[in-house]
């Protein structure tokens, strides 16, 4: 089939599959073959070495045997999606069916397609493709790669002394907060003191005036 006729795709995965959790989209494998024929010779010696391997790994996977007189093994997949697909085996050693089994278990059961792009994105962004820097440092692009600061390890967390010593930061400054306010409050109290002994002094000097006066009138009457 040449490169024309053969049908394109973008690279895309079955429901998201592997984003999250993933989940093997084979779900049904059969194997035909004959029991007596020599060309399922290698089929039968698979069924007995290596199946029983593969269904303790993949408890997710169904795997039938169908006896069929004078066929050729035949191996069958079924995937979650509905497709199917079918390999001759009669011409394949123990091992090789082992690798087409694990082929078969390793696809999303999608049709082999011819990918127009390496990369692709269902929600294209005006920012463009994303890359290692893309959120960097702009001084970077000009800064020397054998600077030593671009190989400095940038914790996310910060670490337990880090916390420790902006726990005693803190103390220092609430303590000196503390200390200037009893200071303010000390002063003002002191000033308020003077205001008070000012305002009695005053009191007394009137008192003493108006006695000295209302002698100054008796003496004259």
């Amino acid at each position: 089939m040449s490169g024309k006729t053969l049908p394109s795709s973008f690279l895309k995965n079955v429901m998201q599959n592997g984003v999250g959790r993933h989940v093997c989209q084979l779900q049904r494998v059969t194997l035909s073959l004959c029991k007596s024929s020599t060309g399922s010779a290698t089929a039968r010696r698979f069924v007995e070495e290596d199946l029983l391997d593969f269904t303790r790994g993949n408890p997710g996977v169904v795997f039938y045997i169908k006896p069929r007189r004078h066929k050729k093994p035949l191996l069958t997949a079924e995937y979650l999606n509905g497709y199917k697909e079918q390999i001759e085996v009669s011409r394949c050693s123990k091992d090789e069916i082992a690798q087409w089994v694990g082929l078969m278990k390793g696809r999303s059961g999608t049709q082999i397609m011819k990918l127009r792009k390496e990369w692709h994105t269902d929600t294209p962004s005006i920012q463009g493709t994303w890359h290692p820097f893309m959120f960097k440092e702009t001084a970077r692009n000009v800064t020397d790669m054998k600077d030593k600061g671009l190989s400095d390890c940038v914790p996310l967390y910060k670490s337990a002394t880090e916390r420790i010593l902006e726990m005693y930061k803190d103390q220092q400054h609430q303590q000196v907060g503390t200390a200037g306010e009893q200071s303010t409050l000390h002063g003002a109290v002191d000033g308020d003191s003077v205001q008070i002994n000012r305002n009695v002094t005053d009191t007394d000097h009137s008192s003493d005036s108006d006695c000295v006066q209302s002698n100054s009138q008796q003496a004259t009457a």
